[in-house]
């Protein structure tokens, strides 16, 4: 298809993404390399998109500086007023923006109208939070009064990975501007179109400058790290990522928050209602949202031995019913991976699993769907060591493991072996197990009976190396707050 030429169902929402770089209010071209945007589904063209350079980024840093200090002094009452319309405007636009993203990203298109409606209540949420940046008194004697505020940073930036582009762009400005502060955007270069879209959308509700979005790879996401007038950097990613975050963020000494990886159980017991169980391994690896593409996907089935062949059994025919085809369908229950680089990792973790002898008991190569998209089945492996690769590492896709234990113990040994902690899931009817489960297992968020839904105001990270901080939550925005101690003395 001619590089000039966008893939038809969306020919009217990518002729509105304004492309360039969102910078004092205004968009514009004429920095870097260019590079083009493709639908990850049959690589058909979408648009071209120009990377950042450093000119940009000084201009965007100075116009957000000089807008945060008007935004901060607006009120809390104000900027959720504001942040209020913004989601409005986003609700408004929501059709436009799923699509956009299930082209861009892969993910099937019903899935991404819930990743905009997300995006926008998650934005409200924080609305309301506003005047929650509360200090406190601290008694003195005499004629002394010593009190603490809390204070936006100033310009802060966050970094976002390509698995929900439309919702994180939404939800992950909203915590800092919500506390005062002036946001710098960056969204994954492979599915930067949203970010852009959003910006658009919203950008004249807020002062100018106070929002930027600066699309690009590594090189600008290593300038936002070390750049002095930012004085933190959020970040959605992988755990290496994260790694190189912190690197790049400690020659400032800024602040990091890091939601990365995981590689996370999902414990079936003895006593588990095990067709609910069945069931829940299937909807803990996201297949309808991200193609089993997230950080919180249940990837690892621990089950009691006396389950074992029943929850293979069930998970594999669940899994084979899954339809693949376009993610601008309706009706897809599965699109792709969102890019070339995740598409061939995901497949040498297929291949390898197979040469160590896991047996296969789901998968296999599409069928009906084009062959230049990065499609992979719902994959399901049993009959591995525990210390397999398969067993252990990250694959961020549709690669499921299936594990059998007997003593609780070594089961507990199994879960928490590995240097990631982000979710885990416990099915049992066992009031005293699944506390006793919960308090052992070493992960931020455990669900009981359930898996993969988040709640509002629920505390949202990992332990150990999944990260550091939590979001969706109201330590989100303290998160992008400075506490001052002050103390007046009466001269009288």
């Amino acid at each position: 298809m001619p590089e000039d030429q966008p893939h038809s169902p969306v020919v009217d929402a990518v002729s509105r993404v304004p492309l360039g770089q969102f910078v004092a209010g205004a968009f514009r071209t004429g920095g870097g390399a260019v590079r083009a945007v493709r639908c990850p589904s049959d690589g058909s063209f979408l648009a071209h998109v120009e990377d950042a350079v450093a000119s940009d980024l000084d201009e965007a840093v100075a116009a957000a500086s000089a807008a945060q200090r008007a935004w901060a002094d607006m009120g809390p009452v104000a900027r959720g007023v504001a942040l209020k319309s913004a989601a409005a405007r986003i609700r408004d636009s929501a059709e436009e923006l799923a699509l956009i993203d299930a082209l861009d990203s892969g993910n099937p298109l019903q899935g991404m109208r819930f990743d905009i409606g997300l995006g926008a209540t998650l934005m409200e949420y924080f609305a309301g939070l506003t005047a929650e940046a509360k200090g406190e008194t601290i008694p003195q004697p005499g004629n002394k009064l010593t009190f603490v505020t809390r204070e936006p940073m100033g310009v802060v930036a966050r970094i976002v990975p390509f698995n929900h582009p439309a919702l994180f762009a939404i939800a992950k400005l909203a915590a800092p501007l919500a506390a005062g502060n002036a946001v710098i955007l960056k969204p994954s270069e492979e599915t930067p179109l949203s970010a852009l879209r959003v910006a658009d959308l919203i950008g004249d509700l807020f002062p100018k400058g106070l929002i930027a979005v600066l699309t690009g790879g590594a090189d600008i996401g290593a300038a936002i790290c070390a750049h002095p007038g930012i004085a933190a950097v959020g970040l959605i990613g992988s755990v290496p990522t994260g790694r190189a975050v912190m690197r790049g963020s400690a020659e400032t000494l800024k602040q990091t928050q890091l939601e990365l990886g995981g590689k996370n159980a999902l414990v079936i017991c003895e006593d588990a209602d095990v067709g609910r169980a069945i069931a829940g391994a299937v909807k803990g690896m996201n297949l309808g949202w991200t193609a089993g593409q997230s950080c919180g996907s249940t990837s690892r089935v621990l089950v009691h031995e006396s389950h074992y062949d029943t929850v293979v059994a069930g998970i594999a025919a669940a899994f084979d019913a899954v339809r693949l085809g376009r993610p601008e369908e309706e009706g897809t229950e599965m699109g792709c991976l969102s890019t070339e680089a995740q598409y061939r990792k995901v497949q040498g973790f297929i291949g390898r699993a197979q040469q160590a002898g896991a047996r296969m008991a789901a998968g296999g190569p599409p069928e009906g769907v084009p062959a230049e998209g990065f499609f992979v089945r719902p994959t399901l492996f049993c009959d591995v060591a525990a210390d397999a690769e398969i067993a252990r590492e990250e694959v961020f896709g549709p690669v499921l493991t299936v594990l059998p234990w007997r003593d609780e113990a070594e089961m507990l040994d199994i879960v928490n072996g590995l240097d990631v902690g982000l979710t885990a899931s416990v099915w049992t009817r066992d009031l005293d197990g699944a506390m006793r489960l919960t308090r052992r297992i070493e992960a931020g968020y455990v669900w009981v009976n359930d898996t993969s839904d988040h709640y509002l105001g629920a505390p949202f990270g990992g332990v150990k190396q999944s990260g550091i901080g939590r979001e969706e939550c109201l330590g989100e925005m303290l998160a992008y707050t400075e506490t001052k101690t002050v103390t007046i003395v009466s001269q009288a």
